[in-house]
């Protein structure tokens, strides 16, 4: 699934090709998706002026005058600009026609994405309303963490992977965070005393960091709005590399199922 900064890569690609753009046709091949689209979703977007593109965790905000669209790229989703007379592929859903002559079309093989036009206001609706902080914004910080974690016994993966605690924080950046703040995936989030809690912060805000600086990390299905995978899965240093040498000391990287996720972490780093 693309993760927080897969989306990100997308919200910096799609801006300066959408902003400004006054939408002028709109095709649906394709209503079923996780959220089905609704049967007015056409006429509501026809002629509406595209504002700017907005990320809330995994979510991209297109903002409208008149209104929002909301989208999430699911498991295997993506959004390109190209030209109308383009084929379609198999799996694309969405064609969101422009006044400078381009489409943004949405593409999602397994249709767990969505694509929603909402009035109001977006962080309102049940997708958005339960959401954390966001990762790499002043209001999630150590106090933030430590708060979450008091009285919590699961895991702090577990934790830091809940939305309602931090936005964004999905399966593979979870491992590398903890790798980097030498923390193993199991500890009781209870447990971790402040000192740990504030580099794990660090962490996670360096390791999001890196990974949009690089493109996103590639795994399966995600292609940024260009069409080109992002290149920060040869930076990993636990995920997906059960068994080979950590790269800082060389213990073989080991591997569980917790919380129905894979989960990698190296003995000798983390504690």
């Amino acid at each position: 699934m693309p993760e927080l900064p897969e989306v990100e890569t997308v919200r910096r690609g799609l801006t300066p090709l959408i902003t400004g753009r006054r939408i002028t046709q709109v095709a649906v091949r394709h209503r079923g998706l996780r959220w089905p689209v609704a049967p007015d979703f056409e006429r509501e977007l026809q002629t509406r002026a595209i504002l700017n593109v907005d990320r809330r965790g995994k979510y991209l905000l297109v903002r409208c005058d008149g209104g929002t669209l909301i989208v999430h790229l699911g498991m295997s989703g993506s959004l390109r600009v190209i030209w109308p007379s383009d084929p379609w592929k198999k799996h694309d859903h969405v064609g969101i026609s422009l006044g400078n002559g381009k489409q943004l079309r949405f593409h999602d093989p397994r249709r767990f994405g969505l694509v929603l036009r909402l009035h109001g206001d977006p962080t309102k609706h049940p997708l958005l309303s339960h959401l954390g902080p966001e990762p790499l914004e002043e209001n999630f910080h150590m106090a933030h963490l430590h708060a979450a974690c008091a009285k919590r016994s699961a895991a702090i993966k577990l934790v830091i992977m809940d939305a309602s605690t931090v936005v964004g924080v999905g399966n593979i950046y979870a491992s590398e965070a903890l790798f980097r703040a030498g923390i193993r995936p199991r500890m009781a989030a209870k447990k971790l005393t402040k000192p740990r809690l504030a580099r794990l912060v660090e962490s996670i805000r360096a390791v999001l960091t890196d990974s949009i600086e690089e493109g996103g990390t590639t795994l399966r299905d995600f292609l940024n709005s260009d069409g080109e995978p992002g290149y920060f899965r040869q930076r990993l240093f636990v995920y997906e590399r059960k068994g080979e040498p950590c790269r800082n000391c060389g213990t073989a990287i080991r591997h569980e199922v917790l919380g129905q996720r894979s989960t990698y972490w190296c003995p000798t780093c983390q504690k």
